[in-house]
């Protein structure tokens, strides 16, 4: 995933109603468009419908850090 500000690391479990959840980490900066504040790779957006939509508003919450990260944002 791509945010812009989250340290590179953080595990982020991104949900979208009535389409499930998937966990992703962030290993990016981005997005660019404006009034976005993620991006998710193809595969992350697949499995919760995204690709076929290209942009649809979900929720997301901070669960942890990816091993080997430094300075990772969970709390």
């Amino acid at each position: 995933a791509a945010h812009r500000t989250l340290p590179f690391g953080t595990v982020l479990l991104v949900h979208r109603e009535g389409h499930g959840s998937v966990r992703v980490v962030v290993n990016d900066r981005g997005p660019h468009a404006k009034g976005r504040s993620l991006d998710l790779s193809q595969g992350a957006a697949k499995r919760i419908g995204l690709v076929e939509d290209g942009v649809a508003r979900v929720e997301w919450e901070i669960v942890g850090c990816e091993a080997g990260y430094a300075g990772c944002a969970a709390r």
